[in-house]
């Protein structure tokens, strides 16, 4: 998995870009193809936003769906918990829809195997 991050109008912390990769890393965990993840990372220098004045929108692109993820916090990092949190939620749902549930009963099973 490919991550590729870009930056509008802040500095980053030091520290983001290991962060963001390794949480981003776990995600494979799901059995859902992503080739890249896009992080746009935005900060608002109008003071009127004020705890939210950071942004961070994750974008997979693959075979599998498009998934975006939106987060905001007073920093990136904060912002960036916030969209890894809702992107690993619709990950999940993804991968247990995905799942071939067999729906066939205990009673069923019985009957047939007599």
């Amino acid at each position: 998995m490919k991550i590729i991050i870009h930056n509008h109008g802040a500095v980053l912390a030091s520290d983001f870009t290991e962060i963001s990769t390794e949480r981003l890393e776990r995600l494979s965990r799901f059995s859902v193809p992503i080739e890249r993840i896009d992080v746009d990372v935005r900060h608002e220098s109008n003071p009127h936003f004020g705890k939210n004045s950071h942004r961070v929108i994750l974008t997979t692109h693959g075979s599998g769906p498009l998934i975006r993820a939106e987060g905001e916090g007073f920093n990136d990092l904060a912002a960036f918990d916030e969209a890894a949190e809702a992107m690993e939620l619709q990950l999940r749902k993804k991968h247990e829809r995905s799942k071939d549930v067999d729906r066939t009963t205990l009673r069923k099973l019985r009957i047939f195997s007599r």
